[in-house]
């Protein structure tokens, strides 16, 4: 199969671009599977299933399994009613899922994949900027449980990996930022040429969307590569997230329309440059662009005290905390990061009330 910007990530290929289509009917041509399943949801099901069908012709001999959106569904309930619909249809060890949505379709539908029969085969084709850039690649499968983000998981590998940036297009702005959170993240930790040039560009809806992507797969396939079961390295990708988990798994248990998980991302970068001005020795120079470039972009959310105190309780269970410690991917200077930094809980609680405030940035410092 040959397509353009193709990046190889442990044992799949990951292709970007409109020859990406190519490679997708090159793949299913040449595989006997007994029988095919797509997993939608309903907006991937109204929105992307037929260009899919389309441009993609065996998928017309699919079974369509559908799925409500959202990180809400994103749990084993529904899992046990995919388990039962692939039963239903007759899947065995020969059939492949096809996951077609966002990052709750990659997450859930490669976890379901892998477990169902040991393991079946899946492929994923991203609809979303944040599956794009993240969700969809990296081989991290998994659902929540009891309000933990990703609690239940494991590392599986897709087949391959095929993102047509065209999908974008059907994307509400909202969506689109949450994805670019996760674009900021990879130029933060690792690369202040490509933070250079998110910071020149600055957000907006364009056409132009398949170079940027091709930089933050490369980012992240790079780190994947080298570090595929996070033993050390690829916890870097964690930046943002310890805080940010926990505020997005909040939000999922109290706000009537939750945060994306790219807002509470965006919620956790501010928060661990904060702890990395404390503990790292991040310039307040380079704290300060952080924190005003993410705010010209995702608007403050209101945090109580009781709130943040309640997002630390979420946090002492994430999977990055260890020994009751918690810990988490700081940074010295932008385009580096170090892992495994452990943080007071009191720090964890300042850093919640310098967000809150950040918007005036004057009389706060680290």
């Amino acid at each position: 199969m040959n397509a353009s910007h193709l990046f190889e990530s442990r044992n799949y290929p990951v292709y970007i671009g409109p020859e990406a289509w190519d490679a997708l009917n090159s793949y299913f041509s040449s595989c006997n599977y007994s029988k095919m399943f797509v997993l939608v949801d309903e907006n991937s099901r109204a929105l992307c299933l037929s260009l899919a069908v389309r441009k993609v012709p065996l998928l017309l001999s699919a079974n369509v399994l559908q799925i409500k959106s959202g990180e809400q569904a994103k749990t084993v309930e529904s899992c046990n009613k995919l388990w039962r619909m692939l039963m239903a249809e007759g899947a065995d060890t020969r059939s492949v899922l096809v996951n077609l949505g966002g990052g709750v379709i990659a997450d859930m539908g490669g976890f379901v994949a892998a477990t169902f029969n040991r393991g079946i085969a899946f492929v994923n084709i991203p609809t979303t900027l944040l599956a794009q850039v993240d969700a969809s690649v990296g081989s991290k499968v998994g659902v929540d449980f009891d309000g933990i983000k990703n609690q239940v998981g494991l590392f599986a590998d897709p087949q391959a990996v095929f993102i047509l940036p065209e999908f974008l297009s059907t994307l509400p702005q909202r969506h689109l930022l949450s994805g670019y959170a996760e674009m900021m993240k990879h130029a933060i930790i690792a690369d202040p040429d490509y933070w250079s040039i998110i910071l020149s560009q600055g957000f907006e809806p364009r056409e132009g969307w398949e170079g940027l992507i091709r930089q933050s797969v490369g980012i992240k396939q790079k780190i994947v590569k080298f570090d595929p079961y996070e033993r050390g390295l690829r916890k870097v990708l964690n930046f943002g997230h310890a805080i940010g988990h926990g505020v997005e798994s909040y939000s999922l248990l109290h706000d009537v329309n939750p945060m994306l998980h790219g807002e509470a991302i965006a919620v956790g970068m501010i928060c661990e440059a904060f702890i990395s001005c404390k503990l790292c020795g991040l310039p307040e120079e380079e704290l300060i662009q952080i924190v005003e470039f993410i705010n010209m972009h995702f608007a403050i959310q209101p945090l109580s005290y009781e709130a943040s105190m309640e997002v630390l309780e979420i946090i002492k269970h994430d999977k990055k905390s260890e020994s009751g410690k918690y810990r988490m991917t700081l940074l010295p200077h932008i385009g580096k990061a170090i892992i495994n930094q452990e943080c007071t809980p009191d720090l964890i609680i300042d850093s919640l009330h310098f967000y809150v405030n950040s918007f005036d940035l004057v009389g706060l410092s680290c």
